[in-house]
């Protein structure tokens, strides 16, 4: 199994024991997923709000910053914002250690 089929599997045994994980959770994940693996497996990612909240179909910055924050909170990403408008956040992927 790839390291990045490793993750996924994972992940959705995690999610599933975790009824605190909405949609929202799961499609903000996938979108860094997605980045994740576009980028090689790259830890940490250098992600912006933008392109995120379009991978994900959030439309809603309060409902990302929620989702990404609680994703953090709940153990499965480490997220360092970034204030600088052309650098992107850091974000690592916690089961992909």
């Amino acid at each position: 199994m790839t390291p990045s089929a490793k993750h996924l599997s994972r992940l959705f045994a995690r999610f599933s024991k975790d009824d605190r994980i909405t949609a929202w959770h799961q499609s903000l994940y996938m979108g860094l997923y997605y980045l994740w693996q576009s980028e090689g497996l790259k830890n940490p990612l250098q992600v912006s709000r933008k392109r995120l909240m379009a991978l994900s179909r959030i439309q809603s910055i309060v409902t990302y910053h929620k989702c990404i924050h609680q994703l953090q909170e709940f153990g499965y990403i480490e997220y360092t914002p970034s204030y600088h408008p052309t650098q992107g956040s850091q974000v690592y992927l916690l089961l992909a250690r």
